[in-house]
Formats: C-alpha cells, sequence, structure tokens
C-alpha cells in the first residue's frame, strides 16, 4: 500500500490509534523506497526474510521482450493474441497504465472478437467481482488491468502476462509477471519495450540475466546507450512465430 501511493492514508490511521499498538509488514519485495516510509512506522522491530531480497522474477516465467515503437503495440498486441489463442490454456493478462487505456484497448480486441472484460480503479466492487468471476471461470479469458487494480489478484491458471506498456519500475514488472508461473507452474510473460523506456533499460536487463533468460540484442544496445546517456531509435523485432528455436532472439527459459 506504501509503494501504491497510500502512504497519507496509512500515517492518518496510524495517528489516531494508540502508540503501544503492534504494527506487522508484509511485502513480497523490499525496494528501499518503501523500506525508508516503512521505518516511520516500525519501533525497534524484527524483520524475517525468507530468500534473498534481491529484486528478482519467478524462474518458471520465460520472459519475452519485444523492443518497438509506440505506434507498433496494436498491432503486435493483435498478432500475439492470435498466437496466443491458438493454445489450449490461454488464460492472459493484458497491463496498460492508465484507466482510459484499459477501456481503450479491451474495445479493441472486442471488436477483434476476443472475450475480453477489464478492471481499473474506476470499477466498482460488484463490477470488480464480475469480471474476476468471468475471468476466473475462463468464460472471459482476457484481463485488461492496471495496476493497481491487479494488486492481490490470484488466479491460479493465468498462462501469459503481457506488459502493453512497461511499467515505471523494475518491481513493478515482476509483480506483474509474478501473476503467471505460479504453483509451481510455468508461464511465459511478454513486454513491449519502447524508445521511451530507455531509463528502465539496464535494470530489465538485470532481471533477465538473473533469470537465466535470453536477452533480446536490441534491449542490451539500449541498456548500454542508456549508461552512456546517448538517445537511441530502435524498430520492432520479429514475432513470437519467428522464434521457437531455443536461441531465438529476446526468448529463453529460466532455470
Amino acid at each position: 500500500m506504501l509503494d501504491m501511493g497510500f502512504e497519507p492514508q496509512i500515517r492518518k490511521i496510524i495517528e489516531q490509534i494508540r502508540p503501544d499498538r503492534q504494527v506487522l509488514m508484509w511485502s513480497a519485495t523490499w525496494p528501499k523506497e518503501v523500506r525508508a516510509l516503512a521505518e516511520d512506522f516500525l519501533i525497534d522491530y524484527v524483520q524475517l526474510n525468507i530468500g534473498s531480497l534481491t529484486l528478482a522474477a519467478n524462474h518458471n516465467i520465460l520472459q519475452i521482450v519485444e523492443v518497438c515503437q509506440e505506434h507498433e503495440k496494436e498491432y503486435k498486441l493483435r498478432r500475439l493474441l492470435q498466437e496466443i489463442g491458438s493454445e489450449k490454456e490461454n488464460k492472459t493478462i493484458i497491463f496498460v497504465e492508465t484507466k482510459r487505456k484499459v477501456d481503450e484497448i479491451t474495445r479493441c480486441i472486442r471488436r477483434d472478437g476476443w472475450p475480453a472484460m477489464s478492471i481499473h480503479g474506476d470499477k466498482n466492487q460488484v463490477e470488480r467481482d464480475h469480471v474476476l468471476q468471468e475471468f476466473r471461470s475462463g468464460r472471459a479469458p482476457i484481463l485488461v488491468a492496471t495496476d493497481v487494480a491487479a494488486r492481490g489478484l490470484d488466479v491460479e491458471d493465468v498462462k501469459y502476462v503481457i506488459n502493453f506498456d512497461y511499467p515505471s519500475s523494475s518491481e513493478d514488472y515482476i509483480h506483474r509477471i509474478g501473476r503467471t508461473g505460479r504453483s509451481e507452474q510455468t508461464g511465459t510473460a511478454y513486454a513491449f519495450f519502447t524508445p521511451h523506456n530507455a531509463k528502465h533499460a539496464t535494470e530489465l536487463v538485470n532481471v533477465l540475466t538473473e533469470a537465466n533468460q535470453s536477452i533480446n540484442p536490441q534491449l542490451a544496445e539500449m541498456a548500454s546507450m542508456a549508461r552512456y546517456g546517448l538517445p537511441k531509435s530502435f524498430g520492432g523485432g520479429g514475432s513470437r512465430l519467428n522464434r521457437r528455436g531455443r536461441g531465438g532472439e529476446g526468448r529463453g527459459r529460466g532455470g
């Protein structure tokens, strides 16, 4: 909740609770920004960690990064949905950055004949419950969502995650792709990565490297250029159909 911008509300609640209160906090990741805020609410605390504190993605998730231009993303999404739709298990979450774009992308997908539904902060609880019921049942196997709306979402059989818009941090990227590959299952995560996202290239390369994924050469070049503060324009990469081999560009399976 701290990471999602609810710090003022949390502070207001804490101020109205007796000073000898017991405070417990849980987090899937523990970035320094959230840690600094949490320390304001904790006194002489004990910290328990399960696994490494290093930012890391689930190794059961195949990560594929498509480097492209902004205007290419809608076409790439259509191609990708056609490929995914041919699979027997195809439950998919598509992440975008804004509520407005959630609605736009959902309308676009539905016009193409795909049974998609959406969830974002403007949906009331009844609407949210209905959307999630349709998604869990498989009647609407495509869910378009914002980060905030999807926090806490737990659906076991999600096979694909598509980052239509790359998130604002690597922590959010790892949270997003973690919607698949649950309970020791495998999953696949796609990311459309544009020159606008170049400042995140180095962190993304680090995440991919740690998870034993192949690095898209265009992404590697973008990370290299970003380190020196040099702008670079990149074109789109090939589709998933052109990269079936293990050594294919932009993909690799985690160990």
